[in-house]
């Protein structure tokens, strides 16, 4: 990583922390737009995730959250029950606001609504699920 302080570096540590949470795997399918994070793939058709790659984009991620002034400004939401639990940590560990479940839509829209909320930034989970329709 060209410019950035040392300790956000890529090390062995990291490395061998995403390797036993299977940050690697991906899927057989890939989208165009993955396909430069994809490093090679495998025999069995699974595609492998480049991981100096997804290091880069979590660094940046974090870079994002940090320049928040106000933690509770940072609304994470999963409305799948898989992305609950971590959406749950993570604001629990970086003071984040939490949105697990359903959304009340309007929530970010509707002024005159009780439950209007102004995020600063919002990290969404699973975006083909947790959208507002039209």
């Amino acid at each position: 990583m060209s410019g950035g302080l040392d300790v956000l570096a890529l090390n062995e540590e990291d490395v061998t922390k995403m390797l036993a949470a299977t940050t690697h795997l991906g899927a057989e399918n890939v989208n165009f737009q993955m396909e430069t994070y994809v490093y090679k793939r495998r025999a069995d058709g699974t595609h492998v995730i480049n991981l100096r790659r997804t290091w880069e984009k979590l660094v940046l991620a974090a870079r994002a959250v940090v320049a928040i002034e106000n933690p509770a400004d940072v609304f994470v939401i999963s409305s799948r029950p898989f992305g609950q639990r971590a959406v749950l940590k993570f604001a629990a560990h970086t003071g984040a606001t939490p949105i697990a479940g359903r959304f009340t839509p309007g929530a970010f829209t509707n002024q005159i609504q009780a439950a209007f909320r102004e995020p600063r930034l919002l990290i969404v989970l699973d975006p083909a699920q947790d959208h507002q329709p039209n």
